[in-house]
Formats: C-alpha cells, structure tokens, sequence
C-alpha cells in the first residue's frame, strides 16, 4: 500500500500476475447427463474453444464434487459441483492510485483515473478499483489506522455505488456499510426512474430535477464545433445484435430504453475542429454520453467505437474472434477483433457529483478536477497527477 505526501492519494502496485480465478456451477436437471466437455462446450462457448476446454481439462483445471476429472466424457449428475480453475495470467497495464476526493464513515468519493476497471471482468480480474478498496481496507483493518479521522475498523467491505468505464475518469461514489450501501442505490435508481417516468418503446423520457437525490455533470471533448449552446438529446439506447458479441452492444435504437442527456458548450475550438461539453445525464444507460454524443453527429474525441449515428464502427465481421494469448496464458479468452466497449482513447471525465448523505440527509457535492485535454483556457487544475 503506496500513501504519498497528499494522503489523499492510496494505492498498491499490481503484482505481475493475479491468482487466477475459481468459477464455480451446480449441475442442474437441464445439464444432468452431459458430459463435462459437453456442458463447458455449450455453457462458455465464448470462453475458449472444444479444443481448448479439452487442453484445461488435461491441465487438471476442472473439478467435479471436489475431485479433480482425468475424462473430458464423465457423464454429471444433478447437484454435482462443477469447479474450473482459470490459471494465473498477466493481466493488461491499468493504473492503481486514486485519489479521495470525500470520505466519512460512510460513504467515499474516489477520482478514478482513466484506464482502471471498476469491476472485475474479461482479462481485468484483479486490476480494478473493486481490488484496491480491498487492499486498502484489509491494511487499515491490520494496522489500525487511516489517513483521516474517519476511519472505523471495516467489517462491511468498501464497495462502489455506481460504474465509470473503464476510459473514463473522475468520480466514483462508494459506499463503507450494507445501510449506506442500499439507500444510495435506491436514491440512483430512483433519481433514474422519476426521470424516465418508467417508459418504454423509446418514448421520451421526463426531465423532473427536484425529485433527483443524485446528479451526475460530465465533461467531454467531441469532434466538430457544435452550433447551439445547448442541446438535448433523447435517442433511445439498446442492445443491438453485433457479430462475435454475446447479447450485442449498446448504441443508439428505436426500440431501446428512454435516454436523456442535456450538453452545454463550454468552449469551441475552430483549429482544432472540436468542442468542450458539460453532459448532464438524467438516465443511467450504459456508454450513455458517448452514444448520445455520437448520435448527435458529434462523437467523443478518441472514441474507438461510437460513430455518427450512435452507432458502432463497421469492421470486417469474416474473423471476428481471436485469442489474446494460449489458453495457459490467459484462461483461452477470446475477443473480438476491432474495438469494444471497454477500449480506451476518449476523453470523459466524470466532473461532478450531487447526492444526498443517505445518514445526514444533507447534499453533498463532490468535484473531480479535469484533465488538461477537458479544461477551458485559462482553467487550473489542482496540481495533482490524476489530473
């Protein structure tokens, strides 16, 4: 655990690689009667290939009832523990420091930086922030200290309220007990549903601000100048079907769930073709900015995915999967060949957040500092590194 001289940055290196993750299955009446090959094969066919069930199988990386298998063509039976060891693996670089902006005894804002994962998943397993709050509750629980006065030994782990991509910057409100937990969750899903008025088929959803407990105020560098001061964009967003992707992507749909994002100008850039933004998003829809940005004919700076239209870049779908790695290496994920979601280069910063205190009652408004990239002329940071 990394405490520089500004004891509001913490942090621990990542080790070169995790330790590897336990998935763990019980055999239902569906899958009574497959074979272990079979029922991998069928359940995580987008996890590795036959050939590459077989190879962990040999590895002695599958367990059934606690046993390791020596035959992919066991037959299971109804209840039996299915158990696969993905072996460890050198997960890709994200940063690990992060700055506390806010933090009591129940709640803490982080300033994440771009780059670092919320949760674990794909090849990010360890390195995520998820993680770091561990470490840094485990060392504090073991040295009986903190970095500020409101430290209390933690017997609820540390956990995040809310999600930012993993490209995107800024704050991160987590939540220190099971009650600070719940009722700032059903305050954001609250604040989401009083806007959207529950509507569906792509109607336009309700702007309602006093009945908000949470707001969200984004920046965004976007390609081209945009005219208006002010825009607000309503385009439903859904999953989309999308070759080599389980479920489809997200993007702009008639058919998806009411969206709404309201955009102010903050500077025009004419030599450089671009515009600073302010994005006030009163839904909660995954890669809403970029989506709605993108659909308004300006898509984010860097973006890697959205295109005009709020839409996903057109790529060659002939050989959409590849592996990153053998399956020794990484556990035989397989990604699709061009960008996802999850791929960095914008440039978003989660700015600013309003919420009510779930225990005083009381707002509390907590700001991130931009990124150079994402301030005006003339604007200061605050000196930090994350920023």
């Amino acid at each position: 655990m990394e405490l520089l001289a500004d004891r509001r940055i913490f942090g621990t290196p990542w080790p070169e690689v995790n330790k590897g993750v336990s998935y763990v299955d019980l055999v239902t009446a569906r899958d009574e009667s497959k074979t272990v090959l079979e029922y991998y094969c069928s359940r995580y066919k987008k996890s590795a290939s036959r050939e590459g069930w077989i190879q962990r199988i040999s590895n002695d990386q599958v367990r059934v009832d606690g046993l390791v298998i020596s035959s992919a063509e066991l037959i299971l039976r109804m209840g039996s523990r299915l158990e696969y060891q993905r072996v460890p693996w050198k997960e890709p670089a994200a940063p690990y420091l992060l700055q506390i902006l806010y933090e009591d005894q129940h709640v803490l804002a982080l300033n994440k930086p771009s780059g670092l994962q919320v949760l674990a998943g794909g090849l990010f397993q360890q390195r995520t922030v998820l993680q770091q709050l561990q470490w840094r509750d485990e060392y504090n629980t073991s040295y009986g200290r903190s970095d500020s006065s409101n430290f209390q030994a933690h017997t609820w782990p540390t956990s995040p309220v809310h999600r930012l991509g993993r490209g995107t910057s800024g704050v991160l409100l987590c939540a220190k007990s099971p009650r600070a937990k719940s009722l700032l969750a059903a305050d954001l899903a609250a604040s989401t549903e009083s806007t959207t008025g529950r509507s569906v088929g792509g109607a336009s959803p309700k702007s309602d601000d006093k009945q908000r407990r949470f707001s969200k105020t984004y920046r965004a560098l976007a390609k081209g100048v945009i005219a208006a001061d002010e825009i607000t964009v309503d385009h439903a967003i859904g999953k989309v079907p999308y070759p080599g992707v389980a479920g489809g992507l997200y993007m702009a749909s008639p058919t998806g769930k009411p969206s709404l994002s309201k955009v102010v100008v903050l500077w025009r850039d004419e030599v450089n073709n671009c515009t600073l933004v302010q994005v006030n998003i009163l839904t909660g829809r995954p890669h809403q900015i970029r989506i709605h940005l993108a659909a308004a004919g300006h898509p984010l700076i860097g973006d890697p995915l959205y295109v005009e239209g709020g839409i996903v870049q057109e790529t060659d779908h002939s050989d959409r999967l590849q592996h990153e790695g053998s399956p020794e290496e990484d556990g035989g994920y397989q990604r699709i060949e061009g960008a996802l979601p999850g791929d960095c280069g914008y440039l978003l910063h989660a700015w600013r957040l309003e919420f009510y205190h779930p225990i005083s009652h009381e707002m509390v408004v907590v700001v991130a500092p931009p990124p150079p990239a994402l301030r005006m002329p003339g604007e200061e940071g605050d000196g930090n590194f994350l920023c």
